[in-house]
C-alpha cells in the first residue's frame, strides 16, 4: 500500500468511492453525506489546498480522506464535553475505503499516517467527527483509540458525534 496526496487526475476514481459511500449511507438511512456532498467540486477543493490523501494499492485508489492540519471552525464550539488538548490539530474529514476493501484495516492505516503527518507538523492532536447514526465508523474511532469529547454541528447544523486523540498516544 502507498500513501500520497491527491491529484486532479485522480477525482474520478475518488468520486467513485464517494458515490458508493454515499450510496450505502442512503440505504443505511443515514444523512450523512446526501445532498450531492460530497462532491467533485468538494474534492477538487481539498486537492488544490494540499488536503486531499489516497491510500493507493497496484496503482488503484482503494481510500480517500481529507486531512487537514489548522483551526476548523466546525470544532470551535462542542457541546456536552471539552477537547482533550490546546493547541494546533489535525482533522480527518471525508474518509472512504473502496467497497472491495471495506474490513480489511485500510481505514486504520489511514488513522497511522494521519498520527506521522501530524507529528511532522507538531500537532497535538487529531480530531475527527461522525454522524450519530453512523455506527462502522463509531467502532472505527474507537478501535483507534480516540477519546468522545462531545457534540458539534457542521455548518448545516447537522450534529455530530466529536473525538480526539492525542498523537503521542498514537
Amino acid at each position: 500500500m502507498n500513501f500520497r496526496k491527491a491529484e486532479i487526475r485522480d477525482i474520478p476514481e475518488i468520486m467513485e468511492i464517494i458515490i458508493t459511500a454515499q450510496n450505502y449511507l442512503k440505504k443505511e438511512g443515514i444523512d450523512q453525506w446526501q445532498n450531492n456532498y460530497p462532491n467533485s467540486d468538494t474534492i477538487k477543493a481539498d486537492i488544490k489546498r494540499g488536503n486531499s490523501y489516497l491510500i493507493t494499492a497496484e496503482q488503484q485508489i482503494i481510500a480517500t480522506a481529507a486531512i487537514i492540519f489548522g483551526d476548523d471552525p466546525t470544532y470551535d464550539y462542542i457541546e456536552a464535553g471539552a477537547w482533550i488538548a490546546e493547541g494546533k490539530y489535525g482533522v480527518i474529514h471525508r474518509a472512504a475505503v473502496a467497497e472491495q476493501y471495506k474490513g480489511q484495516g485500510i481505514i486504520a492505516e489511514i488513522f497511522r499516517e494521519t498520527y506521522r503527518l501530524g507529528k511532522t507538523k507538531n500537532a497535538k492532536s487529531i480530531r475527527i467527527d461522525t454522524h450519530l447514526q453512523n455506527f462502522a465508523m463509531q467502532r472505527a474511532i474507537e478501535k483507534e483509540n480516540f477519546n468522545y469529547c462531545g457534540i458539534i454541528y457542521t455548518s448545516k447544523g447537522s450534529k455530530r458525534l466529536a473525538y480526539e486523540k492525542i498523537i503521542k498516544d498514537a
